[in-house]
């Protein structure tokens, strides 16, 4: 099995989903990293502010924070190569990186499109929203 590691920048809390306002793209990756944990697949998670050893620690990271500093986090690394960074990996990626069927993933969440046209856009059925 392929181990995957996320490297964040300093997040208030070791999700990021904490505040005001919620990020909806850590949304996302904290959906699947759940997802993935359900059916025995870890990905571990490393926000600077909670585990900054860990990018100390790790050779590949510390290098890389060297030259192109905080700003270019989030880094994904896979077996010990970096393989994303600026960026969350997407669903495809994690397919990809990890050599997974899209089913452990979850159910994506749908869109107005995949709605009926007697609902509204909202889902509701006949036409009115909830």
């Amino acid at each position: 099995m392929k181990k995957m590691q996320i490297f964040e920048p300093a997040m208030c809390c070791p999700t990021g989903l904490c505040g005001v306002s919620v990020d909806p793209e850590l949304l996302r990756i904290s959906t699947v990293l759940n997802s993935l944990k359900k059916n025995g697949i870890t990905i571990d998670r490393f926000n600077l502010n909670d585990a900054p050893m860990e990018f100390v620690n790790n050779a590949v990271v510390n290098q890389f924070i060297n030259a192109h500093g905080v700003e270019k986090l989030p880094a994904t690394v896979v077996d010990g190569e970096i393989v994303i960074t600026g960026r969350y990996p997407s669903n495809e990626d994690f397919i990809k990186l990890l050599q997974i069927p899209a089913s452990l993933l979850g159910e994506a969440p749908s869109t107005a499109k995949d709605k009926p046209e007697n609902e509204g856009g909202c889902g509701c059925a006949g036409g009115k929203c909830c």
